[in-house]
């Protein structure tokens, strides 16, 4: 997938929502990040990849008591590591019924950058869902 090109900025925002569809939830989304060219090649600007595991297990808790919860509170914490991409802490939050995580990413093979990025699980109509996920 690919969102829209943001041009002249060096701090692009693309405020988008993106839906994947997810076959192995153990298996990371890689994200790659690219300029735009006119005349040339696009450059690669970055990569980095989401580790899906901390938010599945956070999804496959017991709902009821969720359900209690106040929005924003924070169901766990996950710390930066030498097996993630992120750049600080992040956690997985219940908001408005959901569980959604919010993370910022360091991109690499670069000097610097980074993304901020939220997930949400979405249930799609004709699809397993998690109830035959392990992790």
């Amino acid at each position: 997938m690919k969102t829209h090109v943001v041009k002249n900025n060096c701090n692009p925002e693309w405020d988008e929502n993106l839906t994947l569809s997810i076959k192995d939830v153990k298996t990371p989304i890689h994200l790659n990040v690219y300029d735009k060219d006119t005349f040339s090649g696009d450059d690669r600007m970055g990569e980095a990849d989401i580790d899906l595991k901390p938010y599945v297990e956070c999804l496959q808790m017991e709902l009821n008591k969720l359900i209690q919860q106040r929005n924003g509170f924070s169901i766990k914490r996950i710390q930066p590591d030498e097996t993630n991409c992120l750049a600080e802490e992040s956690n997985c939050i219940w908001q408005d019924g959901n569980i959604i995580q919010e993370m910022v990413l360091r991109l690499k093979n670069v000097e610097t950058g980074e993304l901020y990025v939220e997930i949400e699980w979405i249930d799609v109509i004709g699809c397993k869902g998690l109830s035959q996920v392990e992790l």
